[in-house]
Order: C-alpha cells, then sequence, then structure tokens
C-alpha cells in the first residue's frame, strides 16, 4: 500500500473513542453538549455513505485494570470496565435514536437482556443496511484494550481503516503537551513507529494492525468537523501505514 491517504479507497471505517471523550471536562459520566456534538458528527460521516462501526472505552464510568487497589482482581476489574464500555454504547446510541437515526449495539459479553451478542457477521449485516454500528463489551476478555479491541473488530468486520481520536491533532515526535519542540508526524509507517518508539497505540493492538497491514489515522476529536475531515482530507491527522 501506498504511503499516501487516498480517500477514494475508504468506504467502511471503524472509529476508536475513549470513554474520557463522552465526559468532556466533567472527568466522569457524560457531558451532554459533547455527545449532542459527537453524535452530529457520525450522522455527517453515515450521510456522506461511509459505513460506521464504533468501539468506545470505559474510563469514563471505570477503567478497569489501571484501577488504583492493586489488591483486587484485575479480571473482575476488567469486567467492570468492559460492562461500562456496553453502558456508554447504549447511551450514545439512544441519543442517536432521539435524532432519528438507526444504530446497533452489539456486545462481546453475553448480556443478551439488553444488547445482542456480537459476531463479525451480525456487524456487517447491520452495516449493510446503513447503520451506525456500536462494537461493545472490548474483545470480551481481560487483559486486553479497547485499543486492542479496535484493531480486531475492524478485521473481523473488514473495514479499510481505523481512526483513533485523540485529543491532540495526531502524532508527534514526543508528547506535544509537555515537550513545546514537538514535531508533528503527517504521515509514518508502522516500521517508522517502532524504530522510534512512536506511541500509536499499545503494542498489542499495534503489532496485530501492522501484521495485517490495517492502516490507521490518528486525529483530534475536538476540532470542528474533526470526524469527516479525517476520513476525506488526507492532510488532516496522522496516517499510519504499512
Amino acid at each position: 500500500m501506498s504511503s499516501g491517504y487516498t480517500s477514494e479507497k475508504v468506504k467502511r471505517v471503524l472509529l476508536k473513542l475513549s470513554g474520557e471523550v463522552l465526559a468532556g471536562d466533567k472527568g466522569f459520566g457524560y457531558h451532554d453538549a459533547v455527545i449532542d456534538t459527537l453524535t452530529d458528527e457520525l450522522i455527517a460521516v453515515q450521510k456522506l455513505g461511509y459505513g460506521l462501526a464504533i468501539v468506545l472505552g470505559g474510563g469514563n464510568i471505570f477503567r478497569g485494570g489501571s484501577w488504583k487497589n492493586r489488591e483486587l482482581d484485575r479480571v473482575v476489574l476488567d469486567s467492570i470496565g468492559m460492562l461500562a464500555t456496553v453502558q456508554n454504547a447504549l447511551y450514545v446510541s439512544e441519543i442517536l435514536a432521539s435524532k432519528g437515526i438507526e444504530s446497533e449495539v452489539l456486545s462481546s459479553l453475553a448480556v443478551d437482556k439488553v444488547v445482542a451478542r456480537y459476531s463479525p457477521q451480525a456487524a456487517i449485516q447491520a452495516l449493510d443496511k446503513g447503520k451506525i454500528c456500536f462494537l461493545s463489551g472490548g474483545t470480551g476478555n481481560p487483559y486486553f484494550t479497547t485499543d486492542t479491541a479496535a484493531v480486531l473488530r475492524a478485521l473481523e468486520i473488514k473495514a479499510d481503516l481505523v481512526l483513533k481520536a485523540t485529543k491532540v491533532d495526531g502524532l508527534y515526535s514526543s508528547d506535544p503537551v509537555k515537550d513545546p519542540q514537538a514535531r508533528f508526524i503527517p504521515s509514518a509507517s508502522y516500521q517508522e513507529c517502532l524504530e522510534k518508539r512512536l506511541g500509536v497505540m499499545d503494542l498489542t493492538a499495534f503489532s496485530l494492525a501492522a501484521d495485517q497491514h490495517l492502516p490507521l489515522k490518528i486525529f483530534n476529536i475536538a476540532a470542528p468537523g474533526s470526524l469527516v475531515k479525517a476520513i476525506t482530507q488526507a492532510d488532516f491527522g496522522t496516517y499510519i501505514h504499512p
């Protein structure tokens, strides 16, 4: 694949959103204005004809294995975190429904009285019907992040691109919050990211994407119209490629 981003090749995308995005500056729970803007952006992508699947984190409710009390069982904590992602998916889905937009929430966890069980076939079927599809519950297993879930689900549903929403404009040579000399990187190969130790996402997720030649784009979700721009504009965000 060419290192240059070509939007014409993109038909189906998977968006990875942290739970913290939903909380806005509150840090916990849901920020109504933020979610209102976010759902408008999701709708804009759908109206352009793209298939859109979403993997949400749960950090606005519970962060699983990063919980401070290390004496507690990591498996149980991660399960709580995965359940938080189901809650987030249901909430954003309901906001979309209030705006007249159909979506489907699927869960890798067995919570059948609340949402349907995830399978690649069920997700693809929902996307083919034009629905926005939420893939919740992480991987369904402890010790794996929602970054890994996003890459895994993207491969399963044959997405053309993974979009990772962040609070900065893309990938930098160092942390731009801490280093004013940090250099923006518009495009990089997987190999360059590894050699320069650039923190794209956790290593398990990154290795899986690299191994399967799945392209990624990192962008600033706070910028107006960012989601459409991340898909349609080559110079918006950072493109990570084989």
